[in-house]
């Protein structure tokens, strides 16, 4: 272990970074410092002065144990991650079990959002040894990467917590038994399962009763009273309302719109949302959305954003679209880069004026806190509105909370007064923030702000998504390969197929939005990518290119949970792509990768919303909408009436008629603007409708009968 004096890389520190660790030299300085303080990465560098001597993952460290002939402790987590701040508080900053995880091990630290591919093949195999999973995730690996042993959180010592098994007994017996070969072989049957292929190639192409199975699933589990699924803890898992609603366009069940609309008013009404200074916090504790668990993720934010434009176009309900702008004000404000990117995550926890770390403490209240931010007319509407109370819902103080969505008139009263709120918030100590720049989660917030410009008729949002879209497709991009990851002028890992297919389709967004034909190229560019270095013969992609690192095996990923997979992204991608271009190839592609996880479809469409939202696009009739115009600029009366209407399987595209997407663009094809200004021309299949000036006409031709 290095003393801070000892490493010349101290020297090098960004301004910004703050030493997290109780082990201080009297003039302040951290005791320890490891390997990780030479990482970009934030997670990585929170425990860069744990007395741990951490090693990132890398060939280095399992040369390093094979040369010591003892095994390595993979620990995987993330910056917000709670129960991770809990282990390393409690087991990784404890100088008897680091000494001990030293002498016996090499410890590798790694960071889940900056190696998804590391951290799922460890998930994995964690899953099916143990039927759990979760992080901090705990991994036991061979000097030859085989794994022995999983677990989650370990509580430091026998007894510390109810009967779990302490770190450090786990740690003495492992260290005991790691040659032992039955321990080595025990592993050798899940992993050979694990390698098995995933997708069938020349398997049936599923009809719609995968749709019909994610409707009844999620009725069944639907809670009527507080919105959601299921039983607490709930979570927005934004492709679910995604896949219900086109499954409701399908279907016609009223029950369905009615479970979308219940839960996505009673998310943003409950205290899960920031209601001072916007966003989603990741989950609820509760079943009533109340209490939060309180750190805020890109991805979840961004696809919250889509989740809540359409069902403002499906319901026609208008707080629906201020919830949208809300959170995309947050995001622009709170989350961005200067060069236009969108910073990863804000941590639960904050400091008080001691500096002791408080999960909530800088989003909550107390009516005296209220009452000295406010004039006393606004103090008392705000408690009242908000169910501010004395003792609070959360550790004495409140969780901000409506119980019904504000009118228009107290909405509008709300934006001034929660300005004071903010500004008074705004000086507390804020939570940590995850400022590294994540290709994936980028795509998703790009593809927000896209969208939202287009069914919110704003086109500031379609140049504030080209931005970010810019700066991925620059600083985050080596030749035609994306990076993973970039902070601080730090390149990451190469990217992996959630990146290229979040990317893939923010560039399809900003086509629609902008009519500029260089988002085609980009999003044709980064397909290409795919196709040539994580497509597999038997259909679908794998999470990993083939001239990536080898890892246990290589996945083919289809659950959508908090994210979608990259799976269901590209097939949704392909799908659209077929109908800008004309080009049959990429939808094939699309149907095989349908057809190659029908067995996900047909037994398990729950967990696959958003590859049932590429299923339902292939049995619908897609509209294809060309806007002709007689110069450049932007079609908005007929933009806005093409999506009014709840329509998704559809492609608008919009330019002049001897423009540069008209030249590429097959839907352009001897079609001429009007003599007074734009016209629509409406096709579905190879029928089209004639072209029309009138808005109303196109949003009657839009919406599906």
């Amino acid at each position: 272990m290095n003393r801070p004096d000892d490493l010349a890389a101290l020297d090098r520190q960004p301004a910004d970074y703050v030493p997290r660790t109780r082990h201080l030299e009297p003039d302040g300085r951290p005791t320890y410092t490891n390997r990780l303080i030479h990482e970009a990465s934030p997670y990585l560098r929170q425990h860069a002065h744990n007395p741990v001597d951490w090693w990132p993952w890398g060939d280095a460290a399992f040369a390093e144990a094979a040369r010591r002939a003892v095994p390595v402790f993979l620990s995987v987590g993330y910056s917000t991650c709670h129960w991770c701040h809990v282990m390393e508080h409690e087991s990784f900053e404890d100088v008897e079990i680091a000494a001990f995880l030293n002498a016996h091990f090499v410890p590798v630290k790694v960071d889940r959002e900056e190696r998804p591919d590391v951290d799922a093949v460890h998930m994995a195999f964690l899953q099916r040894t143990t039927g759990g999973g979760g992080w901090p995730m705990s991994v036991w690996l061979t000097p030859e990467r085989r794994p022995l042993f999983a677990g989650t959180y370990f509580p430091p010592r026998d007894g510390d917590r109810g009967g779990m098994r302490g770190f450090l007994t786990v740690l003495r017996a492992l260290a005991a038994n790691w040659r032992d070969p039955a321990l080595q072989q025990q592993a050798e049957p899940v992993l050979e399962a694990l390698r098995q292929p995933t997708t069938v190639l020349g398997g049936a192409l599923p009809d719609g009763a995968p749709l019909d199975g994610l409707e009844r699933v999620y009725l069944e589990l639907f809670d009527a009273t507080w919105g959601g699924f299921g039983r607490a803890p709930k979570f927005p898992r934004p492709c679910v309302l995604e896949g219900l609603l086109r499954q409701w366009q399908r279907s016609g069940d009223a029950r369905t719109l009615e479970a979308v609309r219940r839960t996505l008013e009673r998310m943003h009404c409950g205290g899960m949302y920031d209601h001072v200074g916007g966003g989603f916090a990741r989950y609820s504790v509760d079943v009533s959305w109340t209490v939060p668990h309180f750190e805020k993720m890109l991805y979840d934010n961004a696809q919250l954003v889509v989740a809540y434009l359409e069902g403002y176009q499906a319901t026609g309900e208008a707080h629906f679209a201020r919830v949208a702008r809300d959170v995309l004000r947050y995001l622009d404000r709170e989350m961005s880069h200067p060069d236009g990117g969108f910073y990863s995550a804000t941590d639960a926890d904050s400091a008080d004026a001691d500096g002791h770390l408080h999960e909530g403490l800088f989003f909550t209240w107390t009516p005296s806190e209220i009452d000295a931010a406010l004039p006393a007319d606004d103090a008392a509407w705000v408690k009242a509105t908000f169910n501010v109370r004395a003792g609070g819902n959360f550790e004495g103080r409140t969780v901000l909370h409506l119980d019904r969505p504000l009118s228009a008139a107290d909405h509008a009263r709300w934006l001034e007064v929660r300005e004071a709120l903010y500004a008074v918030r705004a000086k507390r100590p804020a939570p940590g923030l995850d400022d590294k720049i994540l290709a994936a989660w980028n795509g998703l917030a790009i593809s927000a702000f896209a969208r939202a410009s287009l069914v919110l008729g704003e086109p500031r949002f379609a140049e504030r998504a080209a931005r970010a879209a810019d700066f991925v497709l620059t600083t985050l991009r080596d030749g035609a390969r994306l990076r993973r990851s970039w902070r601080a002028g730090v390149d990451g890992p190469p990217a992996v197929l959630d990146d290229y297919a979040a990317m893939v389709g923010a560039a399809l967004d900003l086509l629609e939005a902008t009519g500029e034909v260089r988002w085609l190229d980009a999003a044709l560019d980064l397909q290409t990518v795919l196709d040539a270095h994580f497509a597999d013969p038997a259909g679908g992609y794998f999470r990993t290119p083939d001239d990536g690192e080898a890892l246990l095996f290589r996945e083919k990923p289809d659950y959508d949970g908090a994210e979608p997979s990259g799976n269901s992204l590209c097939a949704n991608n392909l799908l659209r792509l077929a109908e800008i271009t004309d080009d049959d190839a990429p939808r094939d592609w699309a149907l095989e990768t349908l057809r190659g996880f029908a067995e996900a479809l047909h037994h398990a469409p729950h967990a696959v919303p958003k590859l049932c939202c590429a299923l339902a696009w292939h049995h619908a009739a897609v509209r294809q909408v060309a806007l002709v115009t007689p110069d450049a600029t932007r079609p908005d009366a007929l933009l806005a009436a093409a999506h009014a209407p709840f329509a998704p399987h559809k492609v608008v595209l919009w330019g002049p008629a001897n423009g540069p997407l008209a030249e590429r663009v097959p839907l352009f094809t001897d079609r001429k603007a009007g003599d007074a200004g734009p016209l629509a021309y409406v096709c579905v299949g190879m029928s089209c409708d004639l072209p029309t000036d009138d808005p109303e006409r196109v949003a009657r031709q839009v919406a599906v009968p």
